[in-house]
């Protein structure tokens, strides 16, 4: 059938079906699936699916455990003892939107008859058979001990928060049943946990680029974003389901943000969050960069979240950064206003207008602007606490010549901001908190 729909002949073949056959094609995932999208053969612990932007990934997830829960109900396994499962996502959000009720998510991959229910105050997805699936988030490791689980699907790992800690829990609760599995179907960072499951003896690795699926994209999709990318790392990362390692000459290294990763910040004296507008602070523009960061009584700062927002409005933005503003209890914003000038202060303004903001303007260029920050990360004097992917994407991406997309590094422009207005800039004063 794939073969079919890769020859566009998948139309012609479905008019000719009535409903009843329309039905029963619908659901018969063999029929469908590509290779990369089956359950390898042999002894495995790991199936690792690293594919391109709309390879297929989250249907050959959803896919897998449907067919586990129809074999354990056929086997009557799951009579004394139900089929248990865990759900692990970057965030409960991208669990229950992609991995749940997403277009190709668990409740859309199964018949109307046998579909399970989704309990959204306890996370959890119910069985007719009585299998049992629990969501997770990696913002959360703790929540994974206690609970045990013979299967689980972990989601775009490489973009967890806390990765190691996240999949150390998951590991010691995956101990039900003859055969424990996990299937980690993502995008590919180079992150250490996900090159040490690649060299795992456990792990079956798949990829797949982009293409594999593009009989179910879009008209001209595959085209259009390969002409826009072609050549880049982002295009070998993103739509080749490449492992790309750190770019040579840029300012930053992964290992040397490895070492500086720490589970959490001490104290702080001061905490503030950057912002790098979009280029036009008065329509849907490029992406917003939104970073927060402390710095305690010794001088280290800690840089504690990435909430950039991709393709957002100016009044999207701005409740995003006082939302951050407000949770960390920050001493103030920090905004770049070079491109939107009292524009950016009257956005976040309309927001709350008892936000503090401080206005800065970048003078020299993004590298220049950057030198000073990298120095404070190799002197030591900076920690990041957890794994921000997108960010660290860009800082090990970045060059004389910009990242290699060709993209504003709008992450790290306002990660160079926070930093500075922490440790390099003078007149900052931190206010007192509440205890």
């Amino acid at each position: 059938m794939s073969a079919c729909a890769g020859k566009r002949l998948l139309p012609q073949f479905l008019a000719g079906l009535g409903p009843a056959e329309l039905e029963f094609l619908r659901h018969d995932w063999a029929l469908w699936a590509h290779d990369h999208q089956s359950e390898p053969e042999g002894d495995w612990r790991t199936w690792l699916l690293m594919g391109g932007r709309g390879a297929g990934k989250t249907r050959a997830g959803a896919e897998w455990l449907r067919g586990a829960v129809e074999r354990a109900a056929r086997s009557g396994s799951g009579a004394a003892e139900p089929l248990r499962i865990a759900l692990v996502g970057e965030t409960q959000m991208d669990a229950r939107e992609v991995m749940v009720e997403g277009v190709s998510g668990l409740m859309s991959v199964h018949p109307r008859h046998e579909r399970p229910q989704w309990l959204p105050s306890r996370r959890r997805l119910e069985w007719p058979s009585g299998a049992v699936a629990q969501v997770f988030s990696s913002e959360d490791p703790d929540a994974l001990r206690g609970p045990q689980f013979a299967l689980a699907w972990c989601d775009e790992l490489a973009k967890w928060r806390y990765a190691q800690e996240t999949w150390d829990m998951l590991q010691f609760g995956l101990r039900l049943g003859t055969r424990p599995r996990q299937l980690v179907t993502t995008t590919p960072r180079p992150i250490p946990l996900l090159k040490r499951l690649i060299a795992d003896p456990a792990t079956r690795v798949v990829t797949a680029p982009t293409e594999a699926n593009a009989a179910h994209l879009a008209k001209g999709f595959v085209t259009a974003i390969r002409a826009r990318y072609h050549g880049t790392r982002l295009a070998r990362q993103e739509l080749d389901g490449e492992l790309v390692e750190a770019r040579e000459g840029a300012m930053w290294s992964r290992e040397g943000l490895d070492r500086i990763r720490v589970e959490g910040a001490p104290d702080l004296v001061r905490i503030v969050v950057a912002v790098d507008p979009p280029a036009s602070a008065t329509r849907r523009s490029d992406a917003c960069g939104i970073v927060a960061a402390g710095i305690d009584a010794i001088g280290i700062v800690h840089v504690l979240a990435d909430a950039s927002l991709e393709q957002a409005t100016p009044s999207r933005w701005a409740r995003a950064a006082v939302a951050l503003w407000r949770d960390l209890d920050a001493d103030c914003l920090v905004a770049e206003v070079n491109q939107g000038g009292d524009m950016v202060g009257a956005v976040i303004a309309g927001a709350d207008p008892g936000a503090p903001v401080r206005q800065v303007r970048a003078r020299r260029g993004k590298w220049l602007r950057a030198e000073p920050v990298a120095m404070l990360y190799e002197q030591g004097r900076v920690r990041h606490v957890g794994d921000f992917a997108a960010l660290e994407d860009e800082m090990t991406d970045f060059t004389t010549d910009g990242l290699s997309s060709g993209r504003s590094p709008d992450r790290l422009d306002a990660l160079v901001y926070a930093v500075h207005e922490l440790a390099l800039a003078k007149g900052g004063v931190p206010r007192l908190r509440s205890i």
